[in-house]
């Protein structure tokens, strides 16, 4: 009489279960150790990743510009040689100077934010920088009011008016910086201002500082 030999049952492997992540229920690995800071990816403060994406586009946008002044100038038949007002290089030395002030202000900041140094006055270059950048716009307006008494108008020829699209363009970029420097003197005397906040001011300023050095080559080569 045959005997019949059952074969065993496989055992049932069981998922682990699933830790929420509180970003719509999915799973995540957690690692052996169990510490689950090792899988968190990095995030960058705001102010770090908007500070980027303004200075692309502003980058974008005067691209644009240069673009079209090219362009229009390689079609045309009114175009005719422009002499920049020389407080433009004078404007120039005051913006250099103002990223200076800016440099070593936020540098005593940091010292005294960290406890590094005991700083007096943490604000002071900063007001300096702020300074500057009101007399560098004060300047821009001397330019153009030097202009006006040439005759020259926006809509006069083509190169008057891409100077002054070129020129009130930086301008208003550079009344953004000052507002910045504003909010990060406010915030400092607070005791609110955040390291990110003043690095990525530091950040829009320098570039202000570097976009006008282009434009006033840009100027000088063609028109």
């Amino acid at each position: 009489m045959a005997t019949t030999v059952q074969s065993p049952k496989p055992e049932t492997v069981r998922p682990a279960p699933r830790t929420s992540s509180g970003n719509g229920g999915g799973g995540t690995l957690i690692p052996a150790t169990g510490d689950l800071r090792a899988v968190k990816k990095y995030s960058p403060p705001p102010a770090s990743t908007g500070i980027w994406v303004a200075l692309a586009s502003i980058t974008m946008t005067f691209l644009a510009f240069t673009s079209a002044l090219i362009v229009r100038q390689g079609g045309a038949t009114d175009w005719h040689h422009l002499t920049l007002p020389r407080v433009l290089y004078f404007n120039t030395l005051i913006l250099l100077a103002s990223s200076v002030t800016l440099e070593i202000g936020r540098r005593h900041v940091r010292n005294f934010m960290t406890g590094k140094r005991m700083v007096a006055n943490p604000s002071r270059w900063l007001y300096v920088s702020l300074g500057l950048g009101l007399i560098f716009v004060a300047g821009q307006f001397s330019a153009w009011l030097q202009l006006r008494a040439q005759g020259l108008y926006i809509a006069t020829n083509p190169n008057a008016s891409f100077f002054y699209v070129l020129t009130v363009a930086h301008a208003l970029h550079v009344f953004g910086g000052l507002g910045g420097l504003t909010r990060v003197i406010h915030k400092l005397k607070n005791s609110t201002l955040r390291k990110s906040t003043l690095d990525a001011t530091s950040h829009y300023w320098h570039f202000m500082d570097g976009l006008w050095v282009y434009l006033l080559w840009l100027l000088w080569a063609r028109l």
